[in-house]
């Protein structure tokens, strides 16, 4: 991975872009280069299966004619002329799109902060490789773990230039190294999987490769020879933070503007009223230093805000891009992420705000339940909340995890779960979506 990242060739090359399709007719425009490095090694059983090195600045240019719009993508060495005359040429025959546009003038940043997202630490592939190997030695080497499903490491980086027609310009980049290991426990048709992995912005933040292993090792045996256990209604379930990275994920798409203006989303009618149980709160903030899904300004040129989504349990905003917005009647919030041609909602470093009790205390206080360390399947649907899904896990008995337990499935309302959670102190902030272990009061356990 290059430590270069001059976005100056970059940016003239998309205000010249912009520039063009002004004068071939269009209104207002915009472009964006989305610019990716990235070096992977992965491996299996002590040898390199792959290693793989990429690189692209991928330009897109949006124009409008009054409500009519159009968007183009290239890759570098086009022609930029003929680029934004072919982009216009189909503007003028595109049906007109009432909430269409860039964000108002008055919206877009004027400054934008360093947000400290990029390590210019160069990672041979050597050093990913020798890292691959360590993780899975070390989880090999864990007592029980019979086979290795591969291990791999990269290091890349990738980020934006915007340019649009009514004086936004700015750019900014993010590097991302990560390590991750799946192993094996178990003979025949008893095998269990798991794995571990670590994702950071700076590279000198990474969990030891060893460390990585290790856990994974650890993981894995413990699911070794699972059980099954009876159909039961009201169970308390916990769910491991792993798996409640995916349950807060739920409840964003549940509340991004996108979903609620198609009226695909059982929150849609409910702003301003208790959507999650008292005293829990949902915050959202794009300008933390050093965070996984940081950003100095969104796909449209609009600096975010650290906001609370949900606060002491009542749904205060949606996720809103310009188009949104407007579309709702509201202002956007700068949360337009820029998605090949497209600008769409969504959250950036999102957490579901933590307890205040263990989740060794948690798992006592639920007495019986079921905790799940992994969720199958996709079997949530966002229009009506009906929820179910594979799992496995571990029995909760006595308040402590008793036996491994595998091929059930829980079900239940997001509705209702949501007004039912309990929450432990043990967050941790480090990836994009952030949740502590939660237990969920009242769900439907489908077992033997």
């Amino acid at each position: 991975m290059s430590s270069q990242i001059d976005s100056a060739p970059l940016l003239a090359r998309a205000e010249e872009l912009v520039s063009l399709a002004r004068k071939a007719g269009a209104d207002a425009a915009d472009a964006v280069v989305v610019r990716s490095r990235s070096t992977s090694v992965s491996v299996r059983l002590g040898k390199v299966e792959q290693t793989d090195a990429s690189e692209g600045d991928d330009f897109s240019l949006r124009v409008f004619i009054g409500k009519q719009v159009a968007s183009v993508s290239a890759n570098p060495g086009f022609d930029l002329k003929a680029l934004a005359e072919r982009a216009v040429a189909m503007a003028r025959v595109s049906p007109e799109d009432p909430y269409a546009g860039l964000a108002d003038a008055a919206d877009i940043a004027k400054s934008y902060p360093d947000l400290d997202l990029f390590d210019p630490t160069v990672v041979s592939s050597d050093a990913l490789r020798e890292a691959a190997l360590a993780m899975e030695a070390a989880a090999l080497e864990v007592e029980g773990v019979s086979n290795s499903a591969g291990a791999g490491a990269s290091a890349g980086m990738g980020g934006m230039v915007l340019v649009t027609s009514h004086g936004f310009s700015g750019s900014y980049m993010a590097s991302r190294f990560s390590r991750s290991v799946g192993v094996i426990a178990g003979e025949g048709t008893r095998m269990e999987r798991d794995h571990d992995f670590d994702s950071r912005l700076y590279f000198a933040d990474l969990d030891k490769a060893e460390e990585i292993g290790r856990r994974a090792g650890e993981r894995v045996i413990k699911r070794v020879n699972p059980r099954q256990v009876p159909t039961g209604k009201d169970l308390t379930v916990v769910f491991d933070p792993r798996v409640a990275r995916g349950f807060v994920g739920h409840i964003a798409g549940a509340i991004n503007g996108a979903a609620v203006a198609r009226k695909t989303s059982f929150l849609r009618d409910r702003m301003g009223e208790q959507v999650l149980k008292a005293g829990l709160n949902i915050t959202d903030d794009p300008l933390k230093v050093r965070g996984s899904a940081s950003r100095p300004f969104d796909g449209e040129g609009v600096k975010g805000e650290r906001m609370t989504m949900i606060e002491d349990g009542v749904l205060k905003h949606w996720f809103l891009s310009s188009s949104a917005a407007r579309e709702l009647g509201l202002h956007t919030n700068g949360r337009g992420a820029r998605g090949g041609t497209a600008v769409s909602p969504t959250s950036t470093n999102l957490a579901l705000e933590p307890g205040d009790v263990s989740p060794a205390d948690l798992i006592r206080s639920v007495g019986t339940g079921f905790y799940v360390t992994e969720l199958i399947g996709q079997g949530v649907d966002m229009i009506t909340g009906e929820y179910s899904r594979g799992a496995t896990g571990f029995w909760i008995e006595n308040g402590e995890l008793a036996f491994p337990v595998s091929g059930v499935t829980i079900a239940s309302n997001l509705k209702d779960m949501f007004m039912r959670v309990t929450l432990a102190n043990d967050i941790d902030r480090k990836f994009g979506v952030a949740a502590p272990t939660i237990a969920i009061e009242g769900m439907t356990l489908a077992g033997q």
